[in-house]
């Protein structure tokens, strides 16, 4: 936008210019060519005084000298015709040329003829001029003079080239303003624009600096501002609810499953029972679920502060916390790693609880016999965990519905689970500034891949202090 404006600056200016300087111009080369025509006049009104004595005597007497001495001075030709147009004297130069014959004819009719109106850098011709030689009102003849453009032209050219150098100095002091003032007017837009995608990539404190630019702009500038803060209100107070609301629906969750499971001893029906049994199921997958909307609460309230961990120590603790679930559900569970430390840059606990969600819901949907291979390798200058299993796996309307909150597929609508372990997967990934793919797998299956960027430098001390070798699995309900 900055290039369109300058060249819209440019373009008046170079319009600006034209108007002004295309007469200015026109009328240097018509105020030269003035000049030589008047002195040439002159000139030539001079000879003519000379020639009427020698016309009426029949002979050139002095007229001859003053041509020659004329001619050899400023390399002038002229010469003198009688009334019939006969050449009676003549410089050595003089050549009859373009112009010479009607300049000819208009001074023998008794009138001056000078031509042409104005000489250009590109004209040939020469300036001629024409006075009439008179004796008591008769035309005895005429002095015809032709002055070559070299000079005229070069002056003429002259005073060209210094208004071309003028203007283009004109152009390249508005370029440089024109830059200058665009930048004024366009930075409040640029920032605009760049703590927009600031705030898109998860940076809520973002905010655009109201003194700059015209004033316009910094009323735009403040009224983003003020709607910024307005939505990163409502965002808190959104999550603070959701928080609240979990944290504080547990007690009396927690205190109702007691009530229901104190009933258990005191009914006798089978189908009282039954029912209750079905109670009591409903109460924890309902802890789960509140359980869940904590865990995303909490995560979109990250501030995105990014520590180091080692990504393969990390695969390999959530690995072995998992193994007794997949030896109960008669699942292979292995991990495969690189021998050098994979380290990653991410939020606190995003690598943890993104194993966790992907692990539980591989080993869950796999079934006995399944395999569940986790893979930590280096990619793309970061690091990728790959969690692979031999499940029924999802289809492409499925994958790209995956991480929408609550979402579970049609056929899983009786497994354990809220949906929302990948919308808390999807969040940890995107705060940490990685990204998550999923695809089917061959034959079958799924394959659910994390690639978090690594750092620039790695020290001991760097590595964050959550890779802890032992940690129980964190409940994770994907769908």
């Amino acid at each position: 936008m900055r290039r369109r404006l300058v060249i819209s600056y440019l373009l008046l200016m170079v319009l600006v210019l034209l108007a002004l300087e295309t007469p200015l111009a026109a009328t240097l080369a018509s105020r030269e060519t003035d000049r030589v025509r008047a002195d040439r006049l002159a000139d030539a009104t001079r000879f003519a005084s000379l020639a009427g004595p020698a016309l009426r005597g029949g002979g050139a007497g002095p007229l001859d000298g003053e041509l020659g001495a004329y001619d050899e001075l400023f390399g002038i030709g002229a010469a003198v015709v009688d009334r019939d147009g006969r050449t009676v004297v003549a410089s050595s130069s003089w050549r009859p040329g373009q112009g010479t014959a009607s300049a000819l004819d208009t001074a023998l009719s008794g009138q001056q003829f000078s031509g042409p109106e104005s000489v250009w850098p590109w004209a040939d011709g020469p300036v001629v001029v024409a006075v009439p030689i008179n004796d008591g009102g008769e035309v005895l003849g005429a002095v015809v003079t032709a002055t070559p453009v070299d000079r005229a032209r070069r002056t003429v050219t002259s005073w060209w080239l210094l208004l071309a150098g003028i203007g283009l100095l004109a152009v390249l002091a508005c370029v440089s303003t024109a830059f200058g003032l665009a930048g004024w007017v366009l930075r409040p837009v640029t920032e605009l624009d760049a703590v927009t995608h600031e705030i898109a990539e998860g940076d809520r404190g973002a905010r655009v600096r109201p003194r700059l630019g015209p004033p316009e702009l910094r009323r735009l500038a403040g009224s983003f501002n003020n709607m910024a803060d307005a939505v990163s209100d409502v965002m808190d107070r959104q999550r603070a609810f959701v928080a609240h609301a979990s944290h504080q629906l547990r007690n009396p969750l927690t205190a109702l499953r007691l009530r229901v499971e104190e009933l258990g001893p005191s009914l006798t029906d089978p189908d009282g029972r039954a029912e209750h049994q079905l109670a009591l199921e409903e109460t924890d997958r309902l802890a789960r679920v509140l359980d869940a909307l904590l865990t995303l609460a909490r995560a979109e309230r990250e501030e995105n502060q990014q520590i180091t961990v080692d990504a393969g120590a990390l695969a390999a603790s959530r690995v072995t916390a998992w193994q007794p679930l997949a030896r109960h559900r008669s699942v292979v569970l292995r991990l495969v790693t690189v021998d050098a430390p994979a380290y990653a840059r991410t939020v606190p606990t995003a690598i943890d609880q993104a194993l966790d969600a992907l692990i539980d819901n591989a080993v869950k949907f796999s079934g006995a016999g399944g395999e569940v291979t986790v893979t930590v390798r280096p990619a793309d200058g970061g690091t990728a965990l790959e969690v692979r299993d031999t499940g029924p796996g999802m289809t492409a309307s499925q994958l790209g519905q995956a991480t929408e909150r609550f979402w579970r597929a049609p056929d899983v609508q009786n497994v354990d689970g809220a949906g929302l372990g990948l919308t808390i997967v999807a969040v940890l990934v995107d705060a940490s500034d990685g990204r998550l793919t999923m695809r089917q797998g061959e034959p079958r299956g799924l394959v659910a891949e994390l690639w978090f960027p690594a750092p620039e430098e790695v020290g001991v001390d760097d590595v964050g202090a959550d890779e802890a070798e032992s940690a129980e699995p964190v409940g994770s309900d994907a769908g």
